[in-house]
């Protein structure tokens, strides 16, 4: 089955240290290719506790968006359940230049087990087993190295916002027929911190008019505001079907 799994849903260091959501990042699994996105605290746990249980072994590779370690964390796990703790040399790993430099956060002693690892770079198109994805545009206004995923199957695209504050045309870069958003803030406020807010998320989807929108990556002012009721109010105000992803929410990619 062609399906996305949020492994978690948690955004923002209060929410990820808490646990007031989980951590585990996004497993996608399209065209017999199984990968996972952003494996942080807490992921190898939640996939072998799914329903059905996602078996990290039957991956193909790892994405990371960025080192931050609410997106890291379980990286250098994972790669050992994925590879049989080295014994089974196999998958890609894609992260930015600064997730394998100085201060790195894939430990140099686990590259070895997986078969090769890509350097993400703005504007690069990657293939692993029966997909292809791209990342169009660096997000400058995160601190990291940081870059989005367009991921192209067969019959179907999906666009992922990692973290970012809202840069001029950000829209443009993310057309896929599924749009997933990372929303940390419900609003601004008077700290400058470099995340989508729900007024941002609006914007985008009223413009790209993607056939789903899926909020996710909440931090403490989205998990007060109720996800569910602002998912609600965006596909009022947008037009666009609009809902919040939770612990553990499963989207069929075939219905």
């Amino acid at each position: 089955m062609n399906k996305i799994k949020f492994l978690g849903t948690a955004g923002a260091r209060f929410v990820v240290i808490k646990q007031l959501r989980k951590s585990g990042g996004i497993w996608l699994s399209l065209d017999n290719t199984n990968i996972l996105i952003d494996p942080g605290p807490g992921s190898l746990v939640r996939c072998l506790s799914s329903k059905p249980k996602l078996n990290p072994s039957d991956l193909h590779g790892v994405i990371l968006t960025h080192r931050h370690i609410d997106h890291s964390n379980d990286i250098n796990i994972i790669i050992e359940a994925m590879t049989n703790g080295g014994f089974k040399k196999k998958g890609v790993i894609f992260a930015p230049s600064d997730a394998l430099e100085e201060d790195p956060v894939i430990l140099k002693y686990v590259r070895n087990y997986v078969e090769k690892i890509e350097v993400l770079k703005e504007k690069n198109k990657y293939k692993i087993g029966n997909i292809q994805f791209s990342t169009p545009v660096k997000h400058i206004h995160h601190g990291v190295e940081t870059y989005g995923l367009n991921i192209y199957g067969k019959n179907i695209s999906i666009s992922l916002i990692t973290d970012t504050a809202y840069f001029k045309n950000l829209e443009n870069y993310y057309k896929g027929d599924i749009l997933i958003l990372n929303v940390v803030r419900y609003s601004e406020n008077h700290k400058k911190i470099d995340h989508l807010t729900v007024k941002d998320a609006e914007k985008i989807i009223t413009i790209n008019k993607p056939k789903l929108a899926i909020l996710t990556h909440f931090g403490m002012t989205m998990v007060k505001a109720k996800p569910w009721e602002t998912a609600e109010k965006l596909s009022k105000k947008t037009g666009v079907k609009v809902i919040a992803a939770s612990d553990g929410m499963e989207i069929n990619l075939d219905q």
